[in-house]
């Protein structure tokens, strides 16, 4: 027996390497081997040997591309590194305008050079792999925080399960595209159509849809496809300078990237390389919406760095977005979950973009006037690569003689608050806060978030549930839920139940600087309210203070001094904190101090490696809390780098660079000082 099952392991490994050599020639090299019926003829062999000897089968192995049992929902997982999102350009002028910006940042007048690749209408992806195996495949989501997909994305066919080669990072993290070709498309929409199922409305929500299937066996009938762009995470050496060099290395590890990418050295060649791409975008088999430039060398694209969430060193510059005209009909207003009150267009409906339209964003007054927008109106709709179409013309000549104003309510259309528009600011917001339903939602989350009141177990959803059973209808209503109320709830039983009122009941000792960012007041973070705990010391001279007192506050300016006096004025946000008082929330006053400079304000810190009395997320918070801004990556402006066990290159870094290095004892040293200990709170 164990002769056969000898022979048996070594035709599998045989079967296994010629398979993956067939997989990397047709999907990566796009120069197919071997016919479709000898490859099939292969896998087949493979499959018969793994029913027979189970004990073979490993799961790089290709007959595992669809396997897992179907999904009841997607976890959702931490990016080590942000998905960052990229700003766009429309036009040449814009571009024009982006590539002197860096230019200006470099103080060189030199020609720079980058990378360009087509701008794929997809799904953006990160897969991680450990020893070269494939282990995760997580979404983009919000940039921060994407959800698990790992079974679907292994059945997608040029995304390699194992990478070949050498010189493969201990871990690596790749960033690209998943779409589903146009081809693909058609006959995804002609089966369903014959089958009166519904179509898809495009290739991207095909590709969106076919990954977020509960069962990979359906996302395994899709053909979709996957083109790299980028890596995130690595931990080991990469063997790349550029942007360029590290697409090169991708390939050669058996991941695709674009074939129509190329490296220029000028303004006018990226500018050549759009037309060139823009003529060839209707004869492609895969939809894009413009071309990605990058500044190919690493080292300049660190001196330029990022603003907001996006590099400055990268842009997309998108193709001429599709325009309809239309009329609108009406101007509705809606209340956002952070209180901004709205306009929103409704149209007679259109087709335009790939979609039919009768919503559109307007923005804020200040859009409706530049446009001298009025009901009735013909408008011009604009529908580019994202998703929400806008109003960006009227056509003044078609204006009916009964034509409407378009003016903004005075109170909250949910709530009945006044809608305030402080002086420099575009968006008009609903000033009900705690109280108005809309925010409701929003408010409860942050009320209840760790930096806030920290109640452990009162998750989104729960807090979803909460709000639309009707079960609250406040963050003080919290205080009133009953263990038994809620192990009624959907995946709630009696002990989960139990440690969430006992959650909710922790949190009525607090501090008073958690309790102020736990009212969510616009424009008042972590750092800002324990500045003006400080300052003030009890919420009684914090609600009495008038506009010349806030400003006064280090760190308050006129629009968060605005923000303040307006919450605290509004006779429903006194009713609800007299509510969280009755409730039983309570904090010691702040006393004996007479700034709100915190120790650490102004210095930048970074911290790596493993440390052994907090985690690393924990030193993080407190250092925060201490003042400090906190940065992911050593950069010449880092004050202090705390450097745990195993610290690697960015201790480095900071040792190249001469930044102070502190250890754990001395990191402990520094806490201690400003009162805190492990384990303690500040």
């Amino acid at each position: 027996m164990s002769t056969d099952l000898d022979h048996a392991r070594e035709s599998v490994q045989h079967l296994r390497r010629a398979i993956e050599e067939h997989n990397y020639r047709y999907y990566i090299l796009d120069e197919p081997s071997v016919p479709d019926a000898e490859y099939d003829r292969l896998l087949r062999s493979l499959q018969e040997l793994e029913a027979t000897y189970p004990q073979l089968i490993r799961p790089d192995s290709p007959t595992q591309r669809v396997g897992a049992k179907p999904s009841e929902s997607f976890v959702s997982v931490e990016h080590k590194l942000p998905m960052l999102s990229l700003d766009n350009a429309f036009g040449e002028e814009e571009f024009s305008d982006f590539a002197r910006r860096i230019g200006d940042r470099l103080k060189t007048v030199e020609a720079v050079d980058f990378c360009c690749e087509p701008k794929l209408d997809g799904i953006a992806i990160s897969l991680t792999y450990e020893q070269g195996l494939l282990v995760r495949g997580v979404t983009r989501g919000d940039g921060f925080f994407g959800e698990d997909i790992t079974p679907n994305v292994k059945t997608v066919k040029n995304i390699p399960l194992r990478l070949r080669g050498e010189d493969i990072p201990q871990e690596l993290e790749v960033r690209g595209e998943i779409y589903l070709p146009k081809k693909a498309f058609e006959t995804l929409n002609r089966d369903a159509a014959e089958k009166n199922e519904k179509v898809f409305v495009n290739p991207r929500n095909a590709a969106a849809g076919s990954l977020r299937q509960l069962d990979p066996r359906i996302t395994a009938t899709r053909a979709l496809e996957m083109c790299c762009y980028s890596v995130g995470h690595v931990e080991g050496k990469l063997a790349a300078d550029s942007q360029w060099q590290m697409l090169q290395l991708l390939k050669t590890w058996g991941l695709r990237i674009n074939p129509l990418t190329r490296r220029v050295s000028s303004v006018d060649a990226c500018i050549a390389y759009y037309q060139d791409i823009l003529r060839r975008r209707e004869q492609l088999a895969y939809e894009i919406d413009g071309v990605v430039f990058k500044v190919d060398t690493f080292d300049l694209q660190e001196r330029l760095g990022f603003v907001s969430r996006a590099p400055r060193w990268a842009i997309a510059y998108k193709f001429p977005a599709q325009e309809e005209m239309t009329v609108l009909e009406n101007v509705e207003f809606q209340v956002g979950r952070t209180g901004a009150v709205t306009p929103v267009a409704r149209l007679k409906p259109v087709f335009v973009g790939g979609v039919t339209v009768s919503n559109a964003t307007l923005h804020n007054m200040d859009e409706i006037q530049r446009l001298d927008l009025r009901i009735g109106d013909t408008v011009i709709v604009h529908r580019a690569g994202d998703v929400i179409p806008k109003v960006v013309k009227v056509v003044a000549e078609q204006r009916p003689p009964d034509a409407e104003v378009v003016q903004i309510p005075t109170e909250c259309p949910v709530c009945g608050s006044d809608v305030l528009q402080l002086e420099n600011e575009a968006v008009a917001r609903c000033s009900g806060g705690l109280f108005c339903a809309a925010q409701r939602k929003q408010a409860l989350i942050h009320f209840a978030s760790r930096k806030a009141m920290d109640i452990e177990g009162l998750g989104d959803k729960l807090v979803e549930m909460l709000v639309d059973l009707q079960m609250v209808d406040s963050p003080a209503g919290l205080y009133r839920l009953t263990a038994d109320q809620i192990a009624g709830l959907e995946r709630m039983g009696q002990k989960s139940a139990a440690n969430l009122v006992k959650a909710i009941e922790d949190s009525k000792n607090t501090t008073l600087a958690r309790f102020i960012y736990a009212l969510g007041i616009r424009e008042v973070g972590e750092a800002t309210a324990k500045t003006l705990a400080n300052q003030f010391g009890t919420l009684e001279k914090l609600m009495e203070a008038d506009l010349e007192a806030l400003e006064a506050v280090p760190d308050v300016g006129p629009i968060s001094a605005g923000h303040i006096k307006s919450f605290f004025e509004q006779s429903h946000n006194l009713e609800t904190i007299q509510a969280f008082r009755e409730a039983g929330i309570q904090w010691p006053d702040v006393s004996g101090q007479d700034t709100g400079v915190l120790p650490l304000t102004g210095q930048t810190v970074v911290v790596t490696g493993t440390l052994q009395s907090m985690t690393r997320d924990q030193a993080k918070e407190i250092l925060a809390e201490l003042g400090a801004k906190v940065a992911g990556s050593v950069s010449a402006k880092t004050s202090f780098l705390v450097a745990g066990e195993k610290a690697g290159s960015k201790l480095a870094k900071a040792e190249k660079l001469g930044i102070n290095i502190l250890d754990e004892g001395q990191l402990t040293e520094l806490l201690a000082s400003f009162g805190h200990y492990p384990g303690t709170t500040v």
